[in-house]
């Protein structure tokens, strides 16, 4: 679902206090979970005091919100949240996060600037840097912050077979740079007061050629060249795309602090014209939250990711991309799950009318468990050995075979009280002795058939009809044979013969009622089929929605890959784009791998499969 009420101003998603501790805000984390939309979130960090929440404040469409500030200290602290539908989006929410400046002087932590910078990277979708004046050797240096990303950030979980008892300080990460491209958002600087012209050797050049030769490492060995190209290898290698947007002086003077009072009019014309030009990139390019696989998040699953990444930092420990999404996976598979099992519980109470004929229930059975996969298969994602899905195949099962229970219990009490009500005559004339009499046999067996015949034809009489019907004949059995015996107008040859009759009639009753048991065991065994094979379908869809999202996230990172190394040999830097061939090489072998395989009714074997099918 959207926002429940759009909100008016942003709020505090994560705390940090004097002390550099941070905190998740609950409200603002509650107004996540109940944003059902997939969210495009966007990021901004940068040096205090240098117009950050400004920019924010124009993607919101909104002259004050994210507060700018007036004085020469830090306005923002902690990380600020704002969630607006998407300009451009239909069906998408914006959630807009503003960081607090970086480089306080009060409150001197560059652990907890770092940290602030760590979860721009893991929470964005497109990250802002913000700086001012030019991009060069000191705004470089200042964005020490991405060489620390692979020390602060760990995509894979530990092997906790292979590394029990290690601590974590002296386990080695071993994640490339191509697992950092598939997972980092899409980068944009953006340099406040430029004043230069956009040329590099006399040829006019974009911004973003602007950015990409400012990123261009030296050739070389020696510590001076290792410290130049650090910052820029780190940008390039671990970012999928780059760009760039330069801004001119908004207004002169003192009125730059009142920005967010002032006229558009009263900003200079090619301030206003790249500040459109930067909004509508964003709004163009930026897309929906994706975590390592290609899942798209919405606002419920998102809030579990902040969640994860703020209390690994709190512990003191890195964050880990594969556990959070692990975790998220196993809250939005149990809730799929619950969901799920629900809407089959819902809709069978909804539709079904006891008692109901074998064949309308197994219907009805089949539509909503069929609903149900579905509901599933659209939450759930990474469903590890398939758990989760077996699970809620085992409870629509069960709750399957209570409703054929309590439509068996149904069956049974409207029979019952149906042939009470037509036997009420029969039953009388009997206490009352109207067949003791000669000739009593023949009207006692005409009265009962007549019974027998209108309960036959009543509808609406369920499942166990045969079965009560040779339990009633059973019971009168006796009362039969002593009405015989009393009847003077029957030989003995003749009440032998009806004895017989009466006897086979029975053993026909009861063989018509076996046949009933055995068409509704037969039923269930068909539904159980049915049942297999549905699943099996829909994992089939699943896995193979699940592979196409992991091959287009990987020709993204090899497409990436392959850019970088064309730039490394286009700047005569043949020996960094020679290191870029394994990654690339293992890339192209994802993405040119094969479907997943087809299942089977029964599917292959594996853990996975029997906690599916029981088997």
């Amino acid at each position: 679902m959207p926002l429940q009420e759009p909100m008016e101003a942003p709020v505090c998603l994560i705390g940090n206090d004097d002390s550099a501790q941070l905190a998740i805000m609950p409200d603002a984390l509650e107004i996540l979970t109940h944003i059902d939309q997939p969210v495009v979130v966007v990021a901004i960090v940068g040096f205090y005091r240098t117009g950050k929440s400004y920019l924010m404040n124009q993607l919101a469409g909104k002259k004050k919100g994210f507060s700018l500030g007036a004085t020469i200290q830090s306005h923002t602290k902690g990380i600020w949240m704002w969630c607006l539908p998407h300009p451009t989006k239909p069906g998408h929410t914006l959630v807009l996060l503003d960081t607090e400046g970086l480089g306080d002087a009060e409150k001197g932590d560059s652990n907890n600037d770092s940290s602030l910078f760590t979860l721009a990277v893991l929470l964005s979708s497109v990250m802002v840097y913000n700086s001012m004046g030019t991009i060069n050797q000191q705004a470089l240096e200042q964005l020490h912050f991405v060489t620390e990303l692979s020390e602060r950030i760990k995509v894979k979980a530990k092997d906790k077979e292979n590394k029990e008892g290690e601590e974590d300080e002296d386990e080695e990460d071993d994640t490339s740079e191509e697992e950092f491209v598939r997972v980092f958002p899409a980068f944009v600087w953006v340099v406040r007061d430029f004043i230069l012209q956009l040329n590099i050797d006399g040829k006019d050049v974009t911004e973003s050629e602007y950015l990409e030769h400012m990123l261009k490492p030296k050739d070389g060995v020696g510590k001076r060249v290792l410290e130049y190209n650090l910052p820029r290898e780190c940008l390039q290698s671990f970012f999928p795309t780059r760009n760039c947007f330069v801004f001119v002086r908004p207004v002169c003077g003192e009125e730059i602090s009142k920005m967010e009072s002032l006229p558009e009019n009263a900003l200079d014309p090619k301030f206003v014209e790249q500040t459109r030009k930067f909004c509508n990139y964003v709004f163009e390019k930026a897309e929906v939250k994706k975590v390592k696989g290609g899942h798209e998040l919405n606002g419920r699953t998102f809030s579990i990711l902040v969640d994860n990444y703020v209390t690994a930092i709190v512990n003191g420990g890195a964050p880990c991309i594969e556990n959070a999404v692990l975790s998220m996976a196993n809250s939005e598979n149990q809730a799929a799950m619950q969901d799920a099992e629900e809407h089959y519980k819902t809709q069978m109470e909804k539709l079904v009318n006891f008692p109901i004929e074998v064949q309308e229930l197994s219907d009805l059975h089949g539509k909503c468990e069929q609903e149900a996969i579905d509901i599933f298969m659209k939450r759930s994602f990474k469903d590890k050995d398939h758990n989760y899905q077996g699970m809620l195949k085992n409870k629509v099962q069960h709750n399957y075979e209570e409703m054929v229970a309590k439509n068996e219990k149904a069956s049974l009490e409207t029979c019952w009280s149906l042939l009470t009500d037509l036997s009420t005559t029969l039953e009388k004339n009997v206490t009352s002795g109207v067949y003791s009499r000669a000739g009593g046999h023949e009207a006692y067996i005409r009265d009962r058939d007549e019974v027998v015949e209108q309960f036959k034809n009543s509808p609406k009489k369920g499942v166990k009809a045969q079965l009560v019907l040779e339990k009633f004949l059973a019971s009168k059995e006796g009362v039969a044979i002593t009405i015989l015996q009393a009847d003077s107008n029957l030989t003995e040859a003749q009440k032998k013969v009806a004895e017989e009759e009466a006897k086979a009639a029975l053993i026909e009753q009861e063989r018509m009622a076996a046949e009933e048991k055995a068409s509704q065991a037969e039923q269930l065994l068909k539904d159980q089929e049915r049942s297999h094979k549905e699943n099996v379908e829909k994992l089939e869809a699943k896995m193979r929605e699940e592979a196409e999202k992991e091959r287009r996230e990987s020709q993204k990172a090899l497409e990436s890959r392959m850019k970088l190394q064309e730039d490394l040999i286009r700047q005569g830097l043949e020996e960094k784009a020679r290191r870029l061939e394994s990654e690339i090489e293992n890339l192209k072998r994802v993405v040119q791998s094969q479907p997943p395989p087809r299942l089977g009714f029964f599917g292959t074997i594996g853990k996975g499969l029997s906690n599916l099918f029981g088997i």
